[in-house]
């Protein structure tokens, strides 16, 4: 074993360890075993510098309070409605953005502090119980002779003594075994959460995100603070962390003429959210002509109508099943087009412009349910045959009948990437240990607003395999959202993925997580 081995590995060897000792016929067989198991790397990590960083968070804790004071006292003052920043912001609006900023970064201090506070104690804890597993095996290898194999013919022969000496070795390397496996699994598991906690502060991190000097602090406050209406604002938030980033690029590579067309759309823009839509835009690849061709059309609408016909996924609740509609049609597939349309909905999510090309149509000023359904399964249909998904049926009705793993790469990469960056790879999923390996890069990615397509599979009523097309689309906690072409966005737990068990997001037939299609570090 090599110090590069993974946790996960770590923790399937000795999983195989804690089944296979019990069973050992030999007193060779039982000493390889415990060489083997000793070999398995400790968990590694040092909770003296783990619990000084969780010091340092908690530190800032107080600077920050003190801050907040200071934000606070100027908003209940009560501010004249002047206008700051180079969009035009109203002086209360930004101390409001202000404050509830101060209050994300305390929780972002006190959250990274607990974080690392709960790993520094699960590794010592596990280091501990890890040292008292090796100690049982070296005492198990005492029991049989210190370790000195039996020669060929020796081996061959066992007397009672012997017999005795191997059997209550065994039981205690089985018990040395089972200690360092519970160690590795916790710190394991531990590792992970600290991971999924640290990642979602960070990408909670959102004004710093937008690094461009081109708009001022304001207002790369205020648009990391806007919001969709009628949900959760922290779960209906316009632009992600990637977007952020993204935008703030874009805007460092302009000309000055092309900064001052987008700084004037965005002064000139009607509410907080118009402008959200504009930087999201832009952090969609478009030209600052596309970005004003895409202003003009939203120009004056109101809160309401721009989640309507802007954000394919509205979120009111960390938990459940919720519905996601244009008027009363769903966002759901026509036939078997599951992984085209999560794929469609995935793209207006991250794509702002090309969802107002599915809601209002070409002038972007419709409100027709019915011309929006149409639409939705013509580019259903669309990416079908980009990515050679295969049909069924007669050559005068041919319907959609699934796609394989190298379609649904490319049209993840051809239709996501521009829009998010990141380059799609299919990763088969055949065990728990696959989808654990994997489950912080999805938690990273959907926290910074870069959904993740998964297939899950099963067997319908006469036993024959079917296959389903997901997307994971948010993460909070140890909860995923998955957005089911059917319609539908579900909260799942960690542990229903590790199972690959999303039969709650689908129905009872897809039990098994198939693939996931991730850029994995």
């Amino acid at each position: 074993m090599t110090q590069s081995q993974s946790t996960t590995d770590r923790r399937a060897k000795l999983t195989g360890l804690c089944e296979n000792i019990p069973k050992a016929e030999s007193k060779n067989d039982l000493l390889d075993m415990i060489d083997e198991a000793l070999g398995v790397p400790a968990p590694e990590g040092d909770p003296a510098t783990l619990e000084t960083l969780s010091k340092r968070y908690r530190d800032q804790l107080d600077e920050v309070s003190a801050l907040y004071e200071r934000v606070d006292r100027v908003g209940r003052r009560g501010l004249p409605d002047v206008w700051l920043g180079d969009t035009s912001v109203l002086a209360q609006d930004a101390v409001s953005a202000a404050s509830k900023a101060v209050l994300e970064m305390a929780e972002a201090f006190q959250g990274g502090a607990r974080a690392l506070l709960v790993l520094a104690d699960a590794v010592e804890n596990a280091q501990k119980q890890d040292s008292d597993g090796r100690a049982k095996l070296n005492d198990a290898k005492q029991e049989v002779g210190g370790g000195s194999r039996d020669g060929f013919f020796d081996d061959m022969w066992e007397d009672d003594e012997e017999e005795w000496d191997r059997m209550n070795a065994r039981v205690w390397a089985s018990q040395g075994v089972e200690l360092m496996h519970k160690a590795a699994v916790a710190a394991d598991d531990a590792a992970r959460a600290a991971a999924r906690d640290l990642n979602k502060w960070a990408a909670e991190a959102r004004a710093g995100k937008m690094q461009t000097d081109e708009l001022s602090a304001v207002d790369r406050l205020m648009l990391a603070d806007t919001s969709n209406v009628g949900g959760d604002p922290e779960l209906n938030e316009i632009l992600s962390a990637n977007d952020l980033e993204r935008s703030g690029q874009a805007m460092e590579r302009m000309s000055p003429a092309e900064r001052a067309r987008v700084e004037k759309l965005l002064a000139e823009a009607a509410t907080p959210q118009e402008k959200a839509y504009l930087m999201k835009a832009l952090a969609a690849g478009y030209s600052v002509d596309e970005v004003s061709d895409f202003g003009g059309k939203i120009h004056g609408k109101d809160e309401e109508w721009l989640r309507e016909h802007l954000a394919p996924v509205s979120t009111n609740s960390e938990t459940g099943q919720e519905q996601q509609t244009f008027g009363d049609k769903l966002w759901d597939q026509d036939g078997a087009t599951c992984v085209p349309s999560s794929t469609v909905t995935a793209r207006a999510m991250v794509d702002p412009v090309y969802a107002l090309e599915l809601t209002g149509g070409p002038s972007g000023q419709e409100d027709d349910p019915e011309a929006f359904r149409e639409r939705l399964t013509d580019e259903q249909l669309r990416m079908h045959e980009e990515g050679g998904g295969s049909n069924e049926g007669w050559f005068w009705d041919r319907q959609p009948a699934g796609m394989d793993d190298d379609g649904q790469v490319e049209i993840s990469n051809k239709e996501l990437s521009p829009h998010t960056g990141d380059s799609y790879e299919a990763h088969d999923m055949n065990s728990d240990d696959d989808r654990r390996d994997v489950l912080t890069d999805i938690e990273k990615s959907v926290a910074e607003g870069k959904p993740v397509p998964i297939n899950v599979e099963g067997e319908d009523e006469n036993g024959d395999r079917v296959g389903h097309g997901l997307m994971i689309v948010g993460q909070e906690g140890g909860m995923l959202q998955v957005y089911n072409p059917w319609g539908t966005t579900t909260w799942v737990s960690e542990d229903e993925f590790i199972r690959g068990d999303l039969s709650a997001a689908s129905d009872d037939r897809f039990n098994n997580l198939q693939s996931v299609y991730i850029e994995q570090d």
